[in-house]
């Protein structure tokens, strides 16, 4: 499945990249070569494979979650050496 060099052009637009016509030559060749390794690819039977979600087979990594206590704003404003009205004071960053 070729595509068109005013495909390739219209993509550059949307994407708002510049391209030279040497470019434009290239992306139309290497997007069309895409397009047909797509289309081979499709052929292939894989109605035998089972699908899977993850290829290290790990499932459920994740922590419990759960509440835990956290520390008193009193005490983190006190560490703090400017405040101002129970908030921290920081430096400007612009």
């Amino acid at each position: 499945m070729a595509i068109k060099k005013e495909e390739v052009e219209h993509i550059a637009r949307l994407a708002r990249i510049g391209t030279s016509e040497k470019e434009i030559e290239v992306l139309t060749k290497e997007l069309s070569a895409v397009l047909d390794w797509m289309k081979e690819l499709e052929q292939v039977d894989v109605s035998r494979v089972a699908p899977i979600e993850h290829i290290t087979g790990l499932e459920n990594v994740m922590r419990d979650d759960r509440s835990e206590p956290s520390y008193c704003q009193q005490d983190i404003v006190k560490l703090f050496p400017e405040k101002k009205d129970g908030f921290v004071k920081v430096r400007n960053v612009m």
